[in-house]
């Protein structure tokens, strides 16, 4: 498989799934966006019309992945639940809101300890979300990561 192939040219969330953010839940968000369509690493299982699309939403309480090649056509629509990630989720959204009040008040050493505690749940969510996953795509570390980061924006609500 051709890492041209294998990888996101465009990522978009679905706006009626999207739950409302505070300004640093946005730029998360945003930063996500732009360093997924940056970099990644992105295949299906069993196909090989990438460069892909993905399209992600919540449907009914569940995930839902949409890819598309590059001509529009849908390869693969990937729902799946979220009970898996929820503890995780909350976790890293109280984890996250340590981080921005500390940012405020806190001297640096206890900044930079609640910083490396995110970093750390960021990569477990990141890993836990390429092993949920692998059986239908194979990701790396960094494209589960930032796709968890948007994961977390159609389904926190703030």
């Amino acid at each position: 498989m051709s890492e041209e192939k294998n990888r996101l040219t465009d990522v978009t969330l679905d706006e009626d799934s999207l739950a409302s953010a505070t300004a640093n839940a946005e730029h998360e968000r945003r930063v996500a966006l732009f360093d997924l369509k940056e970099a990644n690493s992105f295949a299906v299982v069993g196909e090989d019309r990438g460069p892909y699309t993905l399209h992600l939403a919540l449907i009914e309480g569940r995930l839902a992945l949409d890819v598309l090649d590059g001509q529009g056509e849908r390869v693969w629509l990937h729902q799946m639940s979220l009970s898996a990630l929820r503890k995780v989720m909350k976790d890293y959204a109280l984890i996250c809101d340590s981080y921005n009040n500390a940012i405020r008040t806190a001297p640096p050493s206890q900044i930079e300890a609640i910083d490396m505690g995110r970093r750390g749940l960021h990569n477990d969510a990141g890993e836990m979300l390429v092993k949920t996953l692998e059986e239908r795509f194979i990701i790396d570390l960094e494209t589960g990561r930032r796709l968890f980061t948007l994961i977390c924006a159609l389904h926190v609500r703030s």
